[in-house]
């Protein structure tokens, strides 16, 4: 009996120590914290890019992704390392006002009007603005993601450029969610209403209904991204060093050619444009 009662104590000790190492081992695994925008996630990016940086520099990346006005305040409160976003005027408010370092630009797509095939509003072409302005002209419906995003804001501004006062006009053929692009995309096909997509969201999009893209190939629906690292002298956590290998990589060639390989149908999703 005593014999087996020492095996059991050897046992125990042994699963403890086991235990043990392995914790350590987690609380030891290096990683960055990345405060994103729902296109980059919900496009796909993310799983097409993150394996390559991780293999290559040994440290995991783990994404909370939001609108971008969200993934801003969340740096802001000093939960997150690096910002990837798409919104330049609020990115380099956010630079300017001291909670990121500096601001480097990594790659680019487009915005795209997506809406019903019938085309109720005749909104079709390549202008936005007057795409904008015949929607809200016939009332037809349409999806806003109504959540600070890199997107809603670029739709806020189109609808101004298209003189349009929404607060005055608003009516129930307006649909404000305050959801992310996937989200906003499943409400747009359920109701055949029109929405503002960005192209990345809209090629991974699979419950499309009868819609299609109605107005694409306007200068103004460039949608450009950019990097930022948080600024360590506002939160001390901030992990620097890590957070920045991975903006190095992401400007990179490396980096720079993992971004411009991903392509869904064979179609490109994002063009990169990192420049030294």
């Amino acid at each position: 009996m005593k014999s087996i009662d020492k095996i059991r104590r050897h046992l125990i000790a042994a699963t403890a120590t086991a235990a043990l190492l392995s914790a350590g081992a987690q609380a030891q695994e290096r990683f960055i914290t990345v405060a994103s925008t729902t296109s980059t996630e919900q496009s796909g990016l993310f799983g097409h890019l993150l394996p390559a940086f991780e293999k290559a520099a040994g440290i995991k990346v783990r994404v909370v992704a939001l609108g971008t006005g969200q993934a801003l305040d969340l740096a802001r409160r000093g939960d997150a390392d690096v910002v990837f976003v798409h919104d330049k005027v609020a990115e380099e408010k956010f630079v300017a006002d001291g909670w990121g370092i500096k601001r480097q630009e990594v790659m680019y797509n487009d915005f795209i009007l997506v809406g019903p095939r019938a085309d109720p509003a005749k909104a079709a072409g390549k202008d936005i603005l007057e795409g904008l302005h015949k929607i809200e002209a016939a009332k037809a419906p349409f999806v806003s993601r109504g959540d600070k995003s890199g997107t809603h804001a670029a739709e806020l501004r189109y609808w101004k450029a298209a003189g349009v006062d929404l607060d005055a006009r608003k009516g129930p053929w307006y649909r404000d969610t305050g959801s992310g692009m996937g989200p906003a995309l499943n409400t747009a096909a359920s109701m055949n209403a029109y929405i503002l997509a960005d192209r990345g969201t809209w090629l991974n999009f699979k419950n499309r209904g009868e819609l299609g893209i109605v107005v694409e190939g306007d200068t103004r629906l460039f949608n450009q991204y950019g990097v930022i690292l948080v600024n360590p002298a506002k939160h001390a956590h901030v992990k620097q060093a890590d957070g920045q290998k991975f903006i190095d990589w992401l400007v990179s060639p490396a980096g720079q050619k993992a971004i411009a390989d991903y392509k869904i149908g064979g179609e490109q999703l994002f063009f990169p444009n990192a420049t030294k």
